[in-house]
């Protein structure tokens, strides 16, 4: 009689758009956690509604139009209840940048543009000492820097300095590159990173070789691309059809990163050129981030067109240690490895059609050392949730979620299929959960102060474990595990 009772409990439900675990009754168990009574926004359903999500074991167990009972409950009346954020590309991989990154509504940070040349070491420095899940994926930047013995790999720089960015690799130099990046997907890397503008004598031939290490596991290639400008060559449309093709020869999917700012000028190109790329079945994606400027390693390569350009291209640079503006005395002065530099290089109507494009995930880029860098690493998600949703209702609050959430998730869940439970919030799904203030929610973050916390976050939690209540951080919590591929 009582597995009748709970086979019409799930027949009912599952009509009414809503999955109630069998235990939803008096007599029942509590759950370890509830979530009583907040919007529910869940964008792979279309949910939107009042309700109350119940947590057990890591795992959200029940998602209710009626009462729940908890050990521990959050009284979430008034505000939004979504799955946490995932940031396919954040390049702060430790605790100084978790910790920002969950008062911005992330649960999952991911480095897969750069990557690592590493895959298993990744990993294992943060198994059980991180706040927020994590992951990366096998490089082909880092493998060049390895393979040609690039001077900022010992040093410690995300990007190359000089050989991997200046050097035409050999044949033999490819295939080594391809075993590092073989090595790296086969111990669970999210894929193959790319950064093409970092690596300008990267040949065509070798990063057709790069997608097709991808290719043999179905892995994304996350690139940047090679360029940006209107004009050929080195235009960003000649750049996008460089990794189109690269996809449609190989098979590899492409997901290009921050469209925003490798497209600037030439957005309404770029998207149309990746929408008729999807309509004839090429598996390409995109993300941008909300800000009209960028940053980078200022002794970086990408930034050689810099030197050798006229003096009014300085005025658009800004040390971000000082945030003093760049004269080419400055900019020559300074660019030493470790030093960052923003660049103010698009404008607020390009952004804003990279930001609300049906194309684009939302990705930070972020990362943040000793509190300098960019306020991208604090603030995007909120930015987002504030500036384009609530004061401009450029996005309505469910498009801006699905960007944040299930868009990322889908991206990756065919290479990792621990992706299918996040970015959801059903029964069965990963309690990576945050609780804002639609009303409130705002970035506070700037080019001068980039370190200040985003507001309105009220509750986050990751695998069911609150790393973020009443908007405090909580303190030796550390529930975050790797994301990874299957391993083989």
């Amino acid at each position: 009689m009582l597995q009748v009772f709970v086979n019409l409990i799930r027949v009912a439900s599952i009509g009414a758009g809503v999955m109630l675990a069998p235990c939803v009754y008096a007599q029942g168990a509590p759950f370890d956690i509830v979530i009583r009574n907040g919007r529910v926004i869940d964008p792979a359903s279309g949910l939107d509604a009042v309700r109350s999500v119940g947590i057990r074991g890591g795992k959200i167990a029940a998602v209710s139009a009626g009462p729940l009972q908890g050990r521990q409950v959050i009284d979430a009346r008034g505000l939004v209840v979504a799955p946490g954020f995932i940031d396919l590309h954040a390049h702060g991989q430790d605790d100084e940048n978790y910790r920002i990154f969950a008062l911005d509504g992330v649960t999952t940070a991911l480095e897969l543009e750069a990557g690592t040349e590493n895959v298993p070491t990744f990993y294992a420095a943060r198994e059980g000492k991180a706040l927020i899940n994590f992951g990366a994926s096998a490089s082909h930047l880092r493998a060049r820097m390895q393979v040609l013995r690039d001077g900022g790999l010992p040093l410690g720089t995300l990007l190359p300095l000089d050989s991997a960015g200046y050097v035409v690799a050999t044949d033999a130099q490819i295939a080594a590159m391809r075993r590092v990046i073989d090595a790296g997907l086969d111990a669970g890397g999210l894929g193959v990173g790319m950064g093409l503008q970092y690596t300008p004598a990267a040949t065509k031939y070798e990063v057709l070789e790069a997608f097709r290490s991808a290719a043999r596991r179905h892995a994304p290639v996350f690139v940047h691309t090679r360029s940006w400008g209107d004009t050929d060559p080195g235009s960003s449309v000649e750049s996008y059809m460089e990794v189109i093709a690269a996809s449609a020869i190989t098979g590899a999917p492409v997901h290009i990163v921050h469209l925003n700012s490798t497209s600037v000028a030439a957005t309404p190109r770029t998207l149309a050129m990746i929408a008729e790329a999807r309509q004839r079945g090429v598996d390409v994606s995109a993300e941008a981030y909300p800000y009209v400027a960028g940053m980078t390693e200022l002794a970086s390569p990408l930034l050689e067109r810099y030197a050798n350009g006229p003096d009014s291209l300085f005025g658009t640079l800004m040390l971000a240690r000082t945030g003093e503006r760049l004269t080419r005395a400055s900019f020559l002065a300074n660019r030493k490895p470790g030093e960052m530099v923003i660049l103010f290089v698009n404008t607020p109507e390009m952004e804003a059609m990279a930001i609300t494009s049906p194309l684009t995930a939302i990705a930070s880029d972020g990362g943040l050392r000793k509190g300098i860098g960019h306020p991208r690493a604090a603030g995007t998600f909120a930015r987002v949730l504030g500036y384009y949703v609530r004061e401009t209702h450029q996005l309505t609050l469910m498009e801006a979620i699905r960007k944040m959430t299930l868009m990322p998730a889908q991206r990756l869940e065919r290479l990792a299929p621990a992706f299918r439970n996040k970015g959801r919030l059903r029964a069965g799904a990963d309690a990576d959960i945050v609780v804002f203030d639609a009303q409130t929610v705002s970035d506070r973050s700037t080019y001068t102060k980039p370190s200040v916390p985003s507001v309105g976050f009220k509750h986050v939690l990751v695998n069911g474990v609150p790393v973020v209540t009443d908007g405090t951080l909580r303190e030796n919590v550390f529930p975050g595990r790797g994301a990874r591929a299957p391993q083989r």
